[in-house]
C-alpha cells in the first residue's frame, strides 16, 4: 500500500517525520533509483526500493518505545559530529534504530522518550496542552512575586511570546528551586525565561512527560513503555 514518503522513512526508524521531510527536499532520498525531492510523494515500501543517503531503507519488524533518564552532558540526537555521547548510545539491547522524541539540551537531565514510531513521535510533540512537560529548575537567587507572575503569563523570547506556564516555588534559598510546567517545547525556553528575569538556571531536570513520571529511573537508565502507556499517549492524537 502506498504511503507518504516521509511517513515511510519515519516508521523505518531513520528519523522523525519532520527531519524526513528535510532529507527529501535536500535530495537525500531516492525511489527506484530516481531522486525524489517533492513532499507528498507516495511509495509502497513493500514494492519500491527506497534509499536514504544511499542506503536501502528496511522497515522495522516492530515498534519500540523507550523512556530514558538522560544524564547531563549527553546529546539528544542519534549522531553528534563533535563526538559527544548521544542518547541512543545509552540504549543497549534494543533491536532496531530509535531516535529521541523532541530533545533535552546538553546540560539538562531527565525524562526523554525514544522510538522508531514516527506517528507516535508526532502525536507526543504536537499534543500541546494534552502532554505538558514538567521540570525542576534550580536558579540563582529567588524571584520576586511580580517576576514570577510575568513568567507565568508569558514573555517575549526571540520575538515570540511564550505560552502561559505553571511555576510553583519548591524551595526558596540562595539558590531556589521551582517546578515549571510548559505546554510548548521551544529551544532552551526555561533557561531563557529565568535569564530574562535575572535569575540564571544552574540545574534543570525534566521530571514528567504528560502523565508519565518515573522517580525510580536513575540517570543513564531506561525502560520500555508498557502497552498501556503507549496507548494512552496515542489517545492524545487527533
Amino acid at each position: 500500500m502506498k504511503q507518504r514518503l516521509q511517513k515511510i522513512i519515519a516508521e523505518a526508524g531513520i528519523c522523525s517525520r519532520r527531519h524526513a521531510e528535510t532529507l527529501i527536499v535536500s535530495g537525500c532520498v531516492s525511489i527506484n533509483g530516481k531522486m525524489e525531492t517533492t513532499l507528498g510523494t507516495k511509495a509502497d515500501p513493500e514494492i519500491d526500493h527506497i534509499k536514504v543517503n544511499g542506503k536501502l531503507l528496511v522497515a522495522p519488524q516492530q515498534h519500540i518505545y523507550v523512556l530514558l533518564n538522560k544524564p547531563k552532558g549527553v546529546v539528544s540526537t542519534a549522531f553528534d559530529p563533535e563526538g559527544r555521547t548521544t542518547v541512543t548510545e545509552l540504549i543497549r539491547g534494543v533491536q532496531g534504530r530509535i531516535y529521541p522524541v523532541g530533545r533535552l539540551d546538553y546540560h539538562t537531565e531527565g525524562l526523554l522518550l525514544l522510538t522508531n514510531d514516527g506517528d507516535f513521535a508526532q502525536i507526543v510533540m504536537k499534543a500541546g496542552i494534552h502532554c505538558p512537560k514538567t521540570y525542576l529548575a534550580k536558579v540563582r537567587g529567588t524571584l520576586a512575586d511580580e517576576a514570577l507572575d510575568r513568567l507565568r503569563k508569558g514573555i517575549v523570547i526571540d520575538r515570540v511570546r511564550t505560552a502561559p506556564a505553571r511555576i510553583i516555588p519548591v524551595r526558596k534559598a540562595d539558590n531556589s528551586w521551582y517546578e515549571v510546567t510548559l505546554i510548548e517545547g521551544r529551544n532552551q525556553q526555561i533557561r531563557k525565561m529565568f535569564e530574562y528575569a535575572g535569575h540564571p538556571v544552574e540545574k534543570l531536570k525534566r521530571i514528567r512527560i504528560g502523565f508519565l513520571e518515573d522517580s525510580n529511573l536513575r540517570p543513564g537508565k531506561y525502560r520500555a513503555l508498557t502497552p498501556q502507556e503507549v496507548a494512552r499517549f496515542k489517545k492524545m492524537g487527533p
